[in-house]
């Protein structure tokens, strides 16, 4: 009998996944539906006690606090923000390490960000829109919207990868990094367009990057990442943005600019205007 333990249950389809893989394939599994949110907890309890078999057990807990009776062989997940690790992904399955076995595995395994620089009136002016006055905070926020009315200006590059199970001693999920974007014409740069890649298990993918987009998949939208002020490049310019990603005790956080050919402000440092809490 294999062990999983589904981290952020919320309302049951990976445990319906999980159950209908057990049956596909005849082998007999014990399922921990491990969910903090009140409310989706109750619609766990109801499908377990109407629906499910014996063999699902929910947990109302924080899967970083939860001491399990048992090891888990796989941990599948759900965490995924449109920009890979956005919404915490990293620091919820890290704090998940001691629930899975040392040769277990987690679903998904791996992800990575990637962006690209974008040209869009449209949004950097809705973005001015939403702006109070004398208050740039409306554009040191990612935002996740359907990118029409933009032109991404060069491909998207990848930016930061996360691995799971993290077997690292020391975790750090601090990141930073430089990326080079050669321009092929005249723009304005408003910003970013932010993607991300995943590898589920194996060779099982999923992707809303361009480039290797999975069909047909409409769960994430991209992420707009939007500069106070607009970049003018030119043919043959090479565009240098620069990203940290920042981790305190209570918040995860992006900080990010452009150093070339124009230099912008960092903008959201130390997470003033945006942040994931802890």
């Amino acid at each position: 009998r294999r062990v999983h333990g589904v981290l952020g249950a919320g309302r049951g389809p990976l445990v319906d996944a999980a159950l209908a893989a057990s049956e596909k394939t005849s082998r007999a599994i014990k399922v921990y539906a491990v969910e903090k949110n009140p409310n989706a907890l109750l619609t766990l309890a109801g499908r377990a006690a109407s629906e499910w078999p014996a063999t699902v057990t929910v947990i109302g807990s924080d899967m970083r606090d939860w001491a399990p009776p048992e090891l888990a062989d796989i941990i599948v997940s759900e965490l995924l923000g449109s920009f890979g690790d956005n919404e915490l992904s990293p620091e919820c399955l890290d704090g998940a390490n001691r629930l899975v076995k040392p040769n277990g595995i987690s679903i998904p395994s791996s992800y990575t960000s990637f962006m690209a620089p974008l040209t869009s009136a449209r949004l950097h002016k809705d973005t001015k829109a939403m702006a109070a006055p004398g208050d740039d905070k409306a554009f040191e926020t990612m935002y996740v919207c359907l990118l029409t009315n933009v032109c991404v200006l060069s491909p998207p590059q990848p930016v930061f990868t996360f691995d799971h199970p993290n077997r690292a001693e020391r975790i750090d999920n601090e990141r930073h990094g430089v990326w080079r974007y050669p321009m092929a014409t005249d723009a304005v740069i408003h910003g970013f367009a932010g993607y991300f890649e995943t590898t589920l298990y194996g060779d099982v993918k999923l992707s809303t990057n361009p480039a290797t987009a999975t069909p047909d998949m409409y769960s994430w939208f991209p992420i707009y990442i939007p500069l106070k002020v607009a970049v003018h490049v030119r043919a043959g310019d090479v565009v240098v943005a620069e990203m940290w990603r920042c981790v305190s005790k209570h918040a995860v956080w992006y900080e990010w600019c452009v150093v070339e050919p124009t230099p912008t402000a960092i903008h959201n440092s130390d997470g003033k205007a945006s942040a994931i809490g802890l």
